[in-house]
């Protein structure tokens, strides 16, 4: 029996639907604002009739008309997003022949994409979203964009397959990696365990000291054991990888930028990390998405720390051209130093930003 063709639409279409109700307007009056079907507009909000299927000048056209009927900017600055999560999910729930071609092999996934992807697995809308998704409607109404359970369940078992039938192998790094990443989203009472199997072949990159073309595996490797509750091996990745090395701090800082959005998401592999320069990326921007996404969990808050206070030593200007996300990073700092929630290397670093906030 030939296995459903799954909905593929449902993160933008979502996306669509708040972005009318901000307007607001019904389904009717949207679909007449734009001269369409009703059916078109309801097709478009459920996912059945995908807006990533749309020509692009069709959804150039779509974003620039509900932006003239007064759709929220927030939720049309996130189209795009909203698509390439839903071509993901798609090429999960059914994936290409040629690896190749599958989405998560060709460019370097951004963490906005990513939380949208989650948002349809577990619900939790995006922090950038979380008031918009909030809002009361009126009448009967989806809460997220979710895949059903059984999508959910295939997502996560094809996504295992991808990550172990792609190997680390230089043709198919990426695709390996991020697919490891997303499996991190998994809850199912086995996923630690599937994780720290998988993620065996790219262990030794952890033991290098310094900058190499391993260190995003060793980054991989960090990040996705700190998600299932190890926080260890990130710290250790701080300490091996990134401390006392110049181009490793650069390196990950690019990383961070292209992940929060302050440097154009068009990174078709990991390659941008051997070569990193300041100049490529918006270090003010960065500093705020850095300070915005902070995250208190064991581990992952350390990376955040030390890569805050990598960003304010090369740029010591930075609080004063962002007083706001300063602020807010000092009432982190404070609240953490004396905690047991960091390692001493973050408590040296929250030390030394705060030597140099005197100096200055």
């Amino acid at each position: 029996m030939p296995v459903k063709v799954p909905s593929v639409g449902i993160v933008s279409g979502y996306l669509l639907r708040l972005a009318r109700e901000s307007i607001p307007l019904t389904q009717d009056a949207l679909a007449e604002a734009l001269r369409i079907d009703v059916g078109t507009v309801q097709g478009w909000e459920s996912g059945r009739r995908p807006l990533t299927n749309i020509r692009a000048a069709e959804s150039l056209d779509l974003r620039r008309r509900l932006a003239v009927l007064g759709a929220d900017p927030v939720l049309l600055a996130h189209t795009d997003a909203g698509m390439d999560a839903d071509r993901i999910l798609a090429a999960i729930l059914e994936p290409p022949e040629e690896p190749s071609r599958h989405p998560l092999a060709g460019w370097v996934q951004p963490r906005n994409s990513a939380l949208l992807v989650a948002w349809a697995l577990h619900g939790t809308p995006p922090p950038f979203l979380a008031d918009h998704a909030s809002r009361r409607r009126r009448g009967p109404a989806r809460p997220a964009p979710l895949l059903s359970a059984a999508d959910r369940t295939r997502f996560f078992s094809n996504l295992r397959h991808i990550a172990e039938r792609e190997t680390a192998a230089e043709r198919s790094e990426l695709l390996h990696r991020q697919a490891l990443y997303l499996a991190s989203y998994d809850d199912a009472p086995d996923a630690g365990a599937w994780a720290k199997q998988a993620l065996r072949g790219m262990r030794p990159a952890l033991g290098r000291r310094g900058y190499n073309r391993h260190a995003i595996q060793a980054r991989t490797v960090a990040t996705v054991a700190a998600r299932q509750g190890d926080p260890d091996q990130l710290q250790h990745f701080i300490s091996t990888a990134l401390v006392d090395d110049e181009h490793g701090e650069l390196a990950n800082l690019a990383y961070w930028a292209l992940w929060l959005g302050a440097m154009p998401a068009d990174r078709t592999d990991d390659t941008f990390m051997h070569h990193p320069a300041p100049a490529d990326w918006d270090s003010t921007r960065l500093f705020r998405a850095l300070v915005q996404s902070f995250h208190l969990a064991p581990g992952t808050v350390d990376l955040y720390v030390h890569s805050i206070s990598t960003l304010l030593r090369l740029n010591p200007w930075l609080p004063h051209a962002a007083p706001e996300a300063a602020k807010a990073f000092e009432a982190f700092a404070a609240e953490l130093h004396d905690g047991a929630l960091i390692s001493a290397t973050s408590r040296l670093d929250l030390d030394q930003v705060h030597y140099r906030r005197k100096v200055n």
